[in-house]
């Protein structure tokens, strides 16, 4: 559940593009700035590679797909490899649908990280600083061109799951968040757009990584 904590952003990537040339003498940037590139209209739809670590795996899982946008209180994850399936955000609820199996359906109340993403939700897809800052210390930096952007929770039951999420893009393309769990978990990344793009199945979790934080050179 904790990667739906960075998923709240996840439909702002814009379509996979090439890379902006980078100057050397590009501003620097603000959350503000930030936020008003990254936010986008009703009917976003970006894929995405999804890496979990964890020390009882022999290597990351990777997941793949595309996240949605189909109205203005929705988000959809649909999983496509390696197994399908497909949560909804909506109303204050989730719903889970796999192949095979039943519906599960039950409330976002339930789960602290997954109610944060339903409140931030329209606040960052509007580009809405103020009501962003209602659940999280927001904090933007570096240039057009290689930008981050950091979340970190207000509330102390989301606190106790998730340490931040961090947003990196490039001028309006959102290409990956990482998610920080509080504790010793493993960080979980999710490449979108672009990144998504360029992420292949031979890469191994270090490349991974760098092509996340543009490190990579991508």
């Amino acid at each position: 559940m904790l990667a739906w904590a960075a998923t709240l952003a996840a439909c702002l990537a814009g379509p996979a593009h090439a890379a902006p040339e980078r100057a050397a003498s590009e501003p620097a940037v603000d959350a503000g700035w930030i936020l008003s590139r990254i936010a986008r209209p009703v009917g976003s739809h970006t894929p995405f590679v999804e890496v979990r670590g964890s020390k009882l795996l022999k290597a990351p899982l990777r997941l793949s797909g595309e996240y949605r946008r189909p109205d203005a209180a929705t988000l959809v994850r649909e999983v496509r490899s390696p197994y399908a399936e497909t949560t909804t955000l909506h109303a204050g609820e989730a719903l889970i649908e796999r192949a095979g199996q039943a519906p599960r359906r039950f409330s976002l109340s339930r789960v602290p990280e997954l109610a944060a993403v339903q409140a931030s939700f329209g606040a960052l897809l509007s580009g809405d600083r103020a009501r962003l800052e209602r659940h999280f210390h927001v904090e933007g930096g570096g240039a057009r061109g290689d930008w981050t952007l950091d979340l970190v929770p207000k509330d102390p039951a989301l606190a106790q799951a998730l340490q931040r999420v961090v947003l990196h893009g490039r001028g309006a393309e959102l290409r990956c968040i990482e998610t920080r769990p509080a504790g010793k978990g493993e960080v979980q990344r999710t490449l979108l757009a672009g990144a998504a793009t360029r992420a292949t199945a031979a890469m191994d979790a270090a490349a991974l990584a760098a092509l996340c934080t543009g490190d990579a050179g991508a």
